[in-house]
């Protein structure tokens, strides 16, 4: 390993350290279970990674699950992780955030993110009864040891309406960020598709958020939004400053059409392009390192035609916001089988087809008056 810390091509890099959680929600995209996968790195290969995430010249080392603090060893690996210098982040259901872990997660100063899915009732729809209370509890212990990094809900039709709650936690317990996620239909969402909301359900969504990003709060916080056509959204509302916005500021942009801002590795080792995309795996860190990986996508043919929207088909390959949106390339190929096909969560109609439908209209409304005055010259 070297002794230098080079600045790689990511600011994290990000390991769904194990596949077990001790919850069951309706949405999980992992479709984690009570217990771990029988082939995830053990502690040698967790450790190995971490000197790969180093060498890749990642400056953050995120761990996601499943419930990553369900790993025996997870703090061994942090700490091994800090002593390279890695920053570490970590997203829990917060249902262990107490005791040791807790005192462990302050030690290592680990800036932690919490899943709650909005007020109790929905939250515990979503993700079994009395985890509401398990996960205000566990904010309010990060908050007080300044190590709340930020609160994530997916967006799914039991909750749509309900950021405002989100929102309202972030600022009395001083997140850093609230995170809203779409809903992509892999692991158990596949089988829950009654979750996934409808293109007008998105559409109020996405204009609430942007609603409330305009707000004035006690404290400052960030707001991300990983759907893809947010950037619509905003750019329809603020075109004067859109663009600063879609450069410094928007996370949500899909990984496959812009790719090169995003690593998985998931419990196992194999690397994936996005956290949503076990179908399109890149290789394992057993074979190969980050940087050969990474290096041979950059190359790969397959993610070069991926990257120019003028390969999209449909909607999306018609639409004039494909260079800033694309959509979510995993929801297309769930939907159409194909990753180069439209995404159906969207509601916009390209102006192209609106301009073709206007003309067809006018064409059928033409002929419908042509055949009335014919009808009328014909009566006696």
């Amino acid at each position: 390993m070297s002794s230098k810390k080079n600045e790689g091509p990511l600011l994290i890099t990000s390991w769904r350290a194990t596949g077990a959680c001790n919850l069951n929600c309706m949405y999980c995209n992992v479709n984690a279970t009570l217990e771990p996968a029988p082939d995830e790195l053990n502690t040698k290969d967790g450790l190995r990674l971490v000197d790969q995430i180093y060498e890749f010249g990642s400056q953050w080392f995120g761990l996601k699950g499943g419930e990553p603090l369900l790993r025996k060893d997870v703090f061994e690996l942090i700490s091994y992780a800090r002593s390279l210098g890695l920053k570490i982040c970590l997203l829990t259901n917060g249902y262990f955030v107490d005791g040791k872990i807790y005192d462990n997660l302050v030690k290592n100063e680990v800036l932690t993110s919490v899943s709650i899915d909005g007020s109790e009732k929905a939250n515990d729809i979503l993700r079994g009864k009395g985890t509401y209370k398990a996960v205000l509890s566990a904010i309010q212990k990060l908050s007080k040891a300044e190590i709340l990094n930020g609160l994530s809900m997916a967006i799914t039709t039991v909750n749509y309406k309900e950021a405002d709650h989100v929102v309202a936690l972030a600022e009395e317990y001083g997140a850093r960020f609230v995170w809203f996620n779409h809903l992509v239909p892999c692991g158990r969402a596949r089988k829950n598709i009654h979750l996934e909301p409808s293109p007008e359900q998105y559409e109020w969504f996405l204009n609430h958020i942007y609603d409330l990003t305009q707000k004035q709060y006690k404290t400052k916080f960030d707001f991300h939004v990983h759907c893809p056509f947010y950037a619509r959204i905003v750019k329809e509302r603020n075109p004067q400053n859109f663009q600063e916005w879609f450069n410094n500021e928007f996370t949500g942009r899909c990984i496959y059409f812009l790719f090169g801002g995003y690593l998985s590795v998931l419990e196992n080792g194999d690397v994936i392009p996005c956290f949503y995309s076990e179908d399109l795996k890149v290789g394992n860190i057993k074979e190969k390192s980050l940087k050969e990986l990474w290096n041979e996508i950059q190359k790969s043919n397959f993610y070069r035609r991926l990257r120019d929207p003028n390969n999209l088909k449909g909607k999306c390959g018609a639409c004039e916001y494909r260079e800033i949106c694309g959509g979510c390339r995993t929801r297309a190929h769930a939907h159409t089988g194909t990753y180069f096909g439209s995404d159906p969560a969207c509601i916009y109609t390209p102006a192209t087809r609106q301009e073709n439908s206007l003309h067809a209209c006018m064409h059928a409304t033409s002929i419908a008056c042509f055949n009335k005055r014919k009808s009328e010259s014909l009566q006696p």
